[in-house]
This record gives structure tokens, C-alpha cells and sequence, in this order.
């Protein structure tokens, strides 16, 4: 063997080694994306969503025999500063073993609001919790260590800071008939939370509200790309200057066979 080719041959053994070693220290580790800048927590209200529900089925929340009455989880989402975000960070596919003991507070706050199954990260089809925590939780590395990790990390914030509270204890009430300033649910979570939140609105009323924690889940402002959200940017936003929180009747639990279309998320 040519003596040139020793330094190369032991380079590329040394790289082999290394990466070895990278790809077999964590399987929650990120692969290509930089850790996450801040985290989102959206929640939903069922009022909004609901009354598009045409059929319904076992897993849909919409479907209970008592119409939901409280803002639910959607997921916690973790986001870079300038507006992108990562997703399906590795392969860590779902166990719902891992969080059985968090199943009957998950499915009181967290259920999904759709028949329809959503896409898993890696193909397939699967549990709302499944997509969350493939598409969103494998992305909380290191802040989060595990699926267990994340959906008590995620109870716990929703717990804490609990929005249906917040807004009614402001007068913010779930109603057909009433319709309240943008402004007024914005300060009122601003507030109480101590930084700004996003609203997101369908034909006028409040469909998904985001509160936004940095790394170490102290409240901090959300931002739209770059920008620090502030008032004037909800005049740009999906939300009207008044906005409502409606109920809904739920259906009657009957045809198991058809599916609302899936709500996308980021």
C-alpha cells in the first residue's frame, strides 16, 4: 500500500468512528435540525371546530353526549425566532404504554376533534397524540427527554395557566348570541399570562389561542417571524375586531363511517 494513502485511510476511519458514535448516543437527538428557540403551546376551542363536525365516531371529542366547554390542547410546538420550525426530528415512533397513567387527563383535555386520522411523520396513519408527539415532541430535544416527558410537560402548562379561566373570570364567556373586543381577550391573557399571545379565528370566532414559554417555560412573548407580536399585528391577523367563543350541540353518535377533514397544523 502507497504510504499516501495511510492519513487517508485513518481520516475516514476516525470520521466513521465519530459519527458512529453521534448517531448511537441519544435516540431523541435531532438529526439536521438546530434545537428549538422557544416553545408554542395551541389550544383549541371546541365551539369553533365542533360546528363543522357532519359525522361522528368514537374518537371524536365532538362526539361526547356533553358538548365540551374548555379550551383543549392541540400540541406544544417547538419554533425558531425567525417564524420557521422544525418537525419529525427522529424516529421515535408512539407508544401509548409510555403514558398510560396520563390517558384519562389526556383524553379530557387533549382528545381530538376530528373522526379522520391524522398522517404520522414516517408513514401511515395514527392517534392525534401520535402525530403531536412525532411531528412536534421529537423536536423538544433536548429540553424534553421523552414522550412521557413531553405530554405531562404539556398537561402541566395547560393546567397552569388555564385560558377558560382566565377569560371568564373576565367576563369572556362561551356564547351563541355574544361577541367580545379582540383587544379584550388579548389583554386579558396578556395580563394574566404576563406576555403576548396569537389568536387564530374562523368566521369570526376564536378557533386556536397560542401561549408562548422559552426553554425554560417561563411566559414569554410569541412572534410573528421576526417581529414581537403586539396589538396592531392582530389587525393583520385571521380575527375580526370582535371575535366570539360559540357552543355547539353535539351530534348524535351514529355514522362511525365518516370523517371531518383533518385540521393542519405548523
Amino acid at each position: 500500500m502507497a504510504t499516501s494513502t495511510v492519513p487517508r485511510l485513518l481520516s475516514l476511519l476516525l470520521l466513521l468512528s465519530a459519527l458512529s458514535l453521534s448517531v448511537g448516543s441519544s435516540s431523541m437527538e435531532t438529526v439536521g435540525q438546530r434545537e428549538c428557540d422557544y416553545f408554542m403551546l395551541c389550544l383549541q376551542w371546541p365551539g369553533t371546530i365542533c360546528k363543522s363536525t357532519h359525522h361522528c365516531c368514537s374518537s371524536n371529542g365532538c362526539c361526547r353526549s356533553q358538548p365540551l366547554t374548555h379550551f383543549t390542547i392541540h400540541g406544544l410546538w417547538p419554533n425558531y425566532d425567525d417564524g420557521s420550525w422544525p418537525a419529525c426530528c427522529s424516529h421515535s415512533d408512539f407508544d401509548i404504554k409510555k403514558v398510560s397513567s396520563l390517558v384519562p387527563e389526556l383524553e379530557k383535555y387533549w382528545p381530538s376533534l376530528y373522526c379522520s386520522s391524522p398522517s404520522l411523520c414516517f408513514g401511515g396513519k395514527g392517534l392525534f397524540w401520535a402525530h403531536e408527539w412525532e411531528k412536534h415532541g421529537t423536536c423538544s430535544f433536548p429540553v424534553i427527554q421523552d414522550e412521557y416527558d413531553y405530554f405531562s410537560t404539556v398537561l402541566d402548562l395547560y393546567s397552569k395557566y388555564n385560558v377558560t379561566r382566565i377569560l371568564s373570570s373576565a367576563g369572556i364567556l362561551a356564547s351563541n348570541g355574544d361577541r367580545y373586543p379582540l383587544g379584550d381577550v388579548i389583554s386579558t391573557i396578556k395580563n394574566a399570562f404576563g406576555a403576548s399571545p396569537i389568536v387564530v379565528c374562523r368566521h369570526g370566532s376564536v378557533e386556536e389561542l397560542r401561549l408562548c414559554f422559552s426553554k425554560d417555560f417561563k411566559p414569554r412573548d410569541c412572534t410573528m417571524g421576526s417581529d414581537i407580536i403586539d396589538d396592531a399585528s392582530y389587525l393583520r391577523s385571521s380575527c375580526p375586531r370582535y371575535v366570539s367563543l360559540p357552543t355547539y350541540a353535539p351530534l348524535v353518535l351514529g355514522d362511525v363511517s365518516g370523517a371531518t377533514s383533518w385540521s393542519t397544523d405548523h
